[in-house]
C-alpha cells in the first residue's frame, strides 16, 4: 500500500449488536440503563436504548488498528462529536478521509464519520492524528 494523499477516503461497514453493548457496559463501567435496559431506552426520549458514544467512535481504532495502514501505527489523538443517537441492528459506515498530511513528521491527519446507511446522516464526526514512520513515508 502507498502512503496516503490528501482526499484519500477509506470506508467500513458496521453494525453493533446489544450483545456487544452489554460488554462494553461491563468493561467501561458506563452501567447506564439507558444503553443497557429495554425498559428505559423505550420511555426515554430516543424510545429504545442508544449505543455508548465511545463505543460507537471505537471503530476508528478497529480501522486504524487493523485495516488501514495498521503496521506501525501510533495513535496521537483522537476527538468525537456525537451528532446523532446510534442504535443496536442499524447499519452503519465508518468514513476515514486524509485531511492533512505532515512528511517531516511521518503524521497524517484524518477526518473520522460515521453515517447512518438508511438516512445518510452523520452521528458521529472528528479528526484523528496518527504516525506511522513505516508507512507513512512521502
Amino acid at each position: 500500500m502507498s502512503a496516503p494523499k490528501q482526499g484519500d477516503v477509506f470506508t467500513h461497514d458496521i453494525m453493533y449488536t446489544q450483545e456487544q453493548v452489554d460488554l462494553y457496559a461491563q468493561i467501561s463501567g458506563d452501567t447506564n440503563p439507558l444503553h443497557i435496559n429495554q425498559e428505559v431506552g423505550k420511555a426515554g426520549m430516543f424510545g429504545r436504548c442508544i449505543i455508548h458514544g465511545h463505543f460507537s467512535a471505537s471503530v476508528f481504532t478497529k480501522i486504524f488498528g487493523t485495516l488501514l495502514y495498521a503496521d506501525g501505527h501510533i495513535y496521537m489523538k483522537q476527538n468525537n462529536t456525537f451528532l446523532k443517537p446510534m442504535f443496536v441492528d442499524t447499519p452503519y459506515q465508518a468514513v476515514i478521509t486524509v485531511k492533512a498530511i505532515f512528511p517531516e513528521k511521518n503524521r497524517v491527519l484524518y477526518e473520522t464519520k460515521i453515517i447512518d446507511v438508511a438516512s445518510g446522516a452523520e452521528t458521529v464526526t472528528g479528526e484523528a492524528l496518527l504516525m506511522n514512520k513505516k508507512q507513512y513515508v512521502w
